[in-house]
């Protein structure tokens, strides 16, 4: 059984993903973000989520059976982050109340529900490693659990049911995104193997020998579309990660040789990507021209500073997939196969050389 899907945050790298899979699995697809992409099979709808008027001219007749939350919009402080991020929620349902037709609606968050906001990353009295769905929320603020709330209320406002997905970094293909570590480091690397500069592991000691995990695109739609059509997975929070646990002292050289540049040793120092590619945009061009890039704009495909925050904290991160396995969402994904089918696409696409 499948449905009508409205997926909010068509454009970036979770509902990208998920519109591509639902199309292919006979969803009617909807996609709705300020700017949709043009992604075959999905009906865009072009909407301000911090406008409720327009929204619901938007929205006027659409009658979405289930509803994808996969967006957000960073800003200076964390107080801002809840009342901009709750707000584009709370229109969100209010804009699709008269319909009545919601069955089940799927938030997309992520770890900082466990390390805390951007303000007080990883900072603090953490929860331990594995995380896990049922530990408490921190005792500080967070858009996340805001985000939440909203969703919560609307769902016994309402009747529907809801599920709350936590991936790990998420590795997969969208162009133009706030959060994208793979097209970061394909970036980077393309940088060092044009310039001969050591391919440096940007981050602490922590990441580089504790264990982590991170969570395929592809994968993390697979199980939205899973949690929301499955009744047992109703009403449920869940972490979502590849399955494997790896070291980045052992995936860095595996991605150094898809790439075919050196790795670096490393040596204890944080070179953060930021302070590394400062300045690179005038080379990203000339590499861009050379090779007939589509994106020579490097702004609009890195972003240093999200992959530094994940590289960079102090301690190890990994998280418990027991839930779903006990619920059966069984999919597996070599996370080191994730990176390398983003990184062939990239070069399919002539995003990278």
């Amino acid at each position: 059984m499948t449905g009508t899907a409205l997926i909010a945050g068509v454009g970036g790298i979770v509902g990208n993903n998920l519109a591509r899979h639902l199309v292919d699995r006979g969803w009617t697809v909807e996609g709705l973000a300020r700017r949709p992409p043009d992604i075959a099979g999905v009906t865009p709808i072009a909407a301000d989520l911090l406008d409720p008027a327009a929204l619901a001219r938007a929205l006027e007749g659409r009658r979405p059976s289930h509803l994808f939350l996969a967006t957000w919009l960073r800003q200076p402080t964390e107080a801002e982050n809840i009342r901009v991020n709750a707000a584009m929620v709370s229109n969100l349902l209010e804009a699709l109340r008269p319909a009545a037709s919601l069955r089940h609606v799927a938030l997309v968050t992520g770890l900082k529900h466990y390390l805390g906001p951007f303000e007080a990353y990883g900072k603090g009295s953490l929860p331990p490693t594995p995380f896990r769905e049922d530990l408490p929320r921190l005792p500080v603020e967070n858009f996340y659990y805001a985000q939440e709330d909203a969703v919560f209320a609307a769902a016994a406002r309402d009747g529907f049911s809801w599920s709350v997905h936590r991936p790990h970094t998420i590795v997969g293909y969208a162009l133009g995104n706030a959060m994208n570590m793979g097209v970061t480091l394909a970036v980077y690397a393309t940088l060092c193997r044009e310039t001969g500069r050591p391919f440096r592991f940007p981050g602490s000691a922590a990441q580089w020998n504790g264990l982590t995990d991170v969570t395929d695109a592809r994968l993390l739609a697979r199980h939205l579309e899973w949690a929301a059509l499955t009744e047992s997975a109703h009403n449920e929070a869940f972490n979502v990660v590849d399955g494997d646990v790896f070291r980045w002292q052992w995936m860095w050289g595996r991605l150094a040789r898809w790439f075919e540049v050196e790795p670096a040793p490393f040596d204890g120092t944080v070179n953060p990507l930021e302070q590394q590619m400062a300045g690179a945009a005038p080379l990203w061009a000339e590499i861009a021209a050379r090779h007939g890039l589509v994106e020579p704009d490097l702004d609009r495909l890195v972003s240093a500073w999200h992959t530094d925050a994940d590289l960079g904290r102090p301690i190890e991160v990994v998280t418990d997939m027991s839930k779903s396995r006990r619920l059966g969402f069984l999919d597996y994904q070599p996370s080191d196969e994730a990176f390398f089918d983003l990184f062939a696409r990239l070069r399919a696409d002539r995003v990278i050389p």
